[in-house]
C-alpha cells in the first residue's frame, strides 16, 4: 500500500483528521517524529479548527512544503513558499475543483446541523479520505520527484 493509501485509510479509521493525514504520511522522510507532527496538525480538521475554511488536506500539504524547504534567507524562503503553495493550489483546484472545506463537502463544517447531515450522508469517510489521497499524490508527484 503507498503513502496516499495509507493516509486515505487513515482517515477512514478515523484516527486522525485531514491535516494530520498528509503530514504523518511524511513524517520519516522529513525526520518529523509522528506525535509532534499530529499535535501540529491537530487544529486544521475541519477546514481550519471546524470553520469549513482551507481544507485540512491541504493545509496539511502546505505544512509539508514548509517542511521540504532548506532556503537559508528568509525573504527567499517565503518567496519560493507562496509559489509551491500556488503551484499546489492550481493542480488541486484542476483536480477537486475547490480549496474550501465546506465546498469541497457541499455542506458547512461550522454549523452542527449541517455536520448531522454530513455525518448522515457519511461524507466524511467517503469524501474526505479521497482529498487527502489526492493532496498526497500531488505532493508525491510534484513536489517529492523534482527535490530528488
Amino acid at each position: 500500500m503507498g503513502r496516499a493509501e495509507n493516509a486515505a485509510e487513515l482517515m477512514k479509521a478515523h484516527k486522525v483528521n485531514c491535516a494530520q493525514a498528509v503530514i504523518t504520511t511524511f513524517c520519516e522522510e522529513l525526520g518529523l517524529e509522528k506525535g509532534l507532527a499530529l499535535r501540529i496538525a491537530l487544529g486544521f480538521g475541519g477546514g481550519t479548527g471546524g470553520s469549513g475554511y482551507i481544507c485540512g488536506a491541504v493545509t496539511g500539504a502546505y505544512m509539508v512544503l514548509g517542511l521540504l524547504q532548506n532556503a537559508a534567507d528568509a525573504e527567499q524562503a517565503r518567496s519560493e513558499m507562496r509559489q509551491l503553495i500556488s503551484r499546489f493550489n492550481e493542480k488541486f483546484l484542476a483536480k477537486r475543483g475547490a480549496l474550501l472545506c465546506r465546498e469541497l463537502l457541499g455542506y458547512d463544517v461550522s454549523k452542527p446541523e449541517q455536520v448531522d447531515i454530513i455525518r448522515e450522508k457519511n461524507l466524511f469517510n467517503i469524501i474526505c479520505p479521497e482529498l487527502v489521497r489526492e493532496a498526497v499524490v500531488i505532493l508525491e508527484e510534484e513536489f517529492l520527484q523534482r527535490k530528488s
